[in-house]
């Protein structure tokens, strides 16, 4: 009889055990990469719920911006629409449908490494192709990138104020009777590099996030629509400007949990740091609108006049829509703590929405 494999908790306690301490960032992505790879997180009966999945309005006027966009920039025939950690494929599945009814029918590629989920974006669009990076999307044709709540889930290292020093922040396992629970702590590796001049007089304690994997993958794809042409649009929840703090959080059953309790089994976030993201774009060359909050870039893409007309046309379901409306563009909902940026190529028009 075969032994009953080991949970992803298992196997992270024998790491620690043979190794010692792990950094936060590799906790963070062997989590992840375990809870995207194992199930469908979306919806009711899962642990959160995007904005596509919200209202077929999010995408709607995502598409209809990017085709405004590649209209008022030549209408180049070969521009492709690639999204980032797609979801189910609802965004992009309401996306298509609008970019359709403007005559721009573009061919879709999702950067997505989870079978599961795969499964479900073909099943909405069945002639997409997947890739497992940005490095392969394609690299002879403008891209028009959408990555909604993608950068949050990446993996941060964190680094604390212990003394007059900051040290990387580690996780053990503190109990070998309880190998599912974790604990993050101070390590002994010091860091030296790399610390911005605000955290200079942070307390004993503070944490500083520095979001590695966020900055090379920005990186690598401003770099490819300098060189290709096209635009991204990137919409997360975060901050502008360099911060100090402990963002990161788990999500299950719609409720915060405990990120360190049962690794691989909730969502683990951390507020993205537009700024860096921004900066990234702009180091290769791109202009950079935003970020504004996601309720103002919705308003100004005309979500009002669509949730009127979606009112009027099956009015058993008004109040569904504007429940819907209010949730994604609302001060007290995801209006302000959800933020919209734009990159471009310096030869493309501006996108709609980033009005000031």
């Amino acid at each position: 009889m075969s032994a009953e494999p080991l949970t992803l908790a298992q196997r992270l306690a024998r790491q620690i055990d043979a190794g010692g301490p792990i950094s936060v960032a590799h906790y963070m992505a062997e989590a992840n990469q375990h809870y995207y790879g194992t199930r469908d997180p979306l919806g009711a009966a899962g642990d959160f719920t995007t904005a596509p999945e919200i209202s077929q309005m999010f995408g709607e006027l995502i598409g209809l911006c990017l085709a405004d966009l590649w209209m008022r920039s030549g209408s180049r025939q070969n521009a492709v629409y690639a999204e980032l950690g797609p979801g189910r494929g609802t965004l992009a599945s309401d996306a298509l449908r609008a970019m359709g009814s403007t005559g721009f029918a573009p061919q879709s590629y999702f950067v997505e490494t989870s079978p599961t989920l795969q499964e479900r974006q073909r099943a909405l669009i069945p002639n997409v192709f997947h890739r497992d990076s940005v490095g392969g999307l394609p690299d002879n044709a403008p891209l028009l990138v959408v990555a909604n709540e993608f950068f949050d889930a990446l993996p941060v290292r964190q680094i604390v104020r212990t003394g007059d020093e900051w040290r990387e922040r580690v996780v053990i396992c503190p109990d070998e009777d309880q190998p599912d629970r974790f604990e993050a702590l101070p390590g002994y590796r010091r860091v030296e590099s790399g610390i911005p001049a605000i955290a200079a007089d942070a307390p004993e304690g503070a944490i500083l996030e520095i979001p590695l994997a966020g900055t090379a993958i920005a990186l690598d794809l401003a770099q490819r629509i300098a060189r290709q042409g096209g635009a991204a649009i990137i919409i997360d929840y975060g901050y502008e400007g360099t911060a100090i703090g402990d963002t990161l959080q788990a999500v299950r059953e719609h409720r915060f949990a405990d990120p360190f309790l049962e690794p691989g089994e909730s969502d683990l976030t951390t507020h993205v740091d537009f700024t860096m993201i921004g900066n990234m774009a702009r180091q290769a060359g791109l202009r950079v609108m935003g970020p504004i909050g996601q309720g103002e870039f919705l308003r100004q893409l005309g979500i009002d006049a669509r949730a009127d007309q979606l009112a009027r046309t099956t009015p058993a379901r008004a109040a569904e829509v504007e429940a819907a409306r209010l949730r994604l563009t609302d001060g007290n909902a995801m209006g302000t703590l959800f933020k919209a940026m734009a990159w471009v190529h310096p030869d493309w028009a501006e996108p709609a929405g980033f009005e000031r």
